[in-house]
């Protein structure tokens, strides 16, 4: 079974509804609080929906003597331990969120992690790539009946279909996050046609996590049906942390919600006669006219007439039908021609 939408606070999300928009902090307030706060307010300030950032404790998460990817550059424990936010800072980030009325969320690495998102009151739950795979810790927070946001990167289809099984099975609403795990991702290995796939499979939410460079990518997602969205999201590329340069800046941010909320008014699918086109329509499409002077009572032959602007007349498509009428009265040349001019 599945749920076709899920709700994040006081949002929907799902077919026919706005996209979610979650700017992700992840770790780049470098374990400042000052800057935690910074990001949650410029955020809110962007149009953002939702601030994310992520709950570590390395203890429980990793050995220390684990791999660690190039583009980290160090022990992944070490950074970690370094840019942690303190179990305080997650309280004050999600009360400032609050008062900035956007939502608060956090990705939990560790079950320890999870247990204590849901002791602050987290309206839902983001799982990481990384931890696609890992069905014990999908499962035990599944069992806290949150919302999910799943993503799927570094995935095979064979393991989406195990997870999204295992979160069936615990009854869990959730969302899945199409997205490649690579910083930044090569546009060639983005798969944007996965979005519109995963939803005809799963029947569920499906959103795009976005590690390109710029935002060609990220309009091009919504436009491809996505109905949740995330990107790194930092107060400076200049700051260090393995995240910054693929982060959009606030002013960036603030210029790719509207443009994406641009884009959710333009993708209605019915075909009409829009407010405003029928200024255009009367200038533009063409009637049926006069080409000479037409006397009283002559039979209007295929000489006598032809099509040209303005469009407020009898329409071009039915110039066949004028041909073969008889004129009522005269018709001076250049005239548009008129119905009430014309008898069988």
């Amino acid at each position: 079974m599945t749920r076709s939408s899920i709700t994040i606070g006081s949002r929907e999300i799902g077919a026919g509804r706005p996209c979610f928009v979650i700017a992700e902090a992840g770790i780049n307030h470098n374990g400042d609080v000052k800057i935690a706060a910074e990001l949650v307010e410029a955020a809110a300030a962007a149009g953002a929906d939702a601030i994310k950032f992520q709950t570590h404790f390395p203890e429980h998460e990793m050995l220390k003597g684990g791999a660690t990817a190039a583009y980290v550059g160090e022990s992944l424990f070490d950074l970690l331990a370094r840019t942690a936010l303190s179990k305080d800072a997650h309280v004050q980030m999600r009360d400032l969120a609050a008062r900035k009325g956007i939502v608060f969320l956090s990705t939990p690495f560790s079950r320890e992690a999870a247990d204590y998102l849901e002791t602050i009151g987290v309206p839902a739950y983001k799982t990481g790539s990384g931890e696609m795979t890992n069905l014990p810790l999908q499962r035990h927070i599944a069992r806290k009946r949150k919302p999910m946001i799943v993503s799927t990167g570094m995935s095979t289809p064979e393991e989406i279909d195990a997870t999204v099984r295992a979160l069936q099975d615990e009854h869990a609403r959730f969302a899945l996050m199409h997205c490649t795990s690579t910083y930044p991702t090569p546009y060639e290995h983005v798969q944007l046609g996965c979005i519109a796939a995963l939803q005809s499979k799963y029947g569920v939410p499906i959103g795009f996590s976005d590690h390109t460079l710029g935002t060609a990518i990220s309009l091009a997602a919504v436009a491809s049906g996505a109905n949740l969205f995330e990107k790194h999201f930092t107060a400076s590329r200049s700051l260090p942390g393995p995240d910054q340069q693929g982060s959009m800046e606030p002013k960036e941010l603030e210029a790719l919600v509207k443009d994406i909320r641009a884009i959710e008014k333009s993708l209605g699918a019915t075909k009409k006669i829009q407010p405003g086109e029928q200024d255009v329509r009367n200038m533009a499409l063409h009637s049926v006219v006069s080409l000479r002077d037409i006397a009283a009572g002559s039979k209007i032959g295929k000489d006598d007439v032809w099509v040209k602007r303005p469009g407020t007349g009898i329409p071009a498509r039915q110039l066949d039908d004028v041909i073969g009428k008889t004129a009522k009265r005269a018709i001076a040349k250049d005239t548009l021609i008129r119905w009430e001019d014309l008898s069988a």
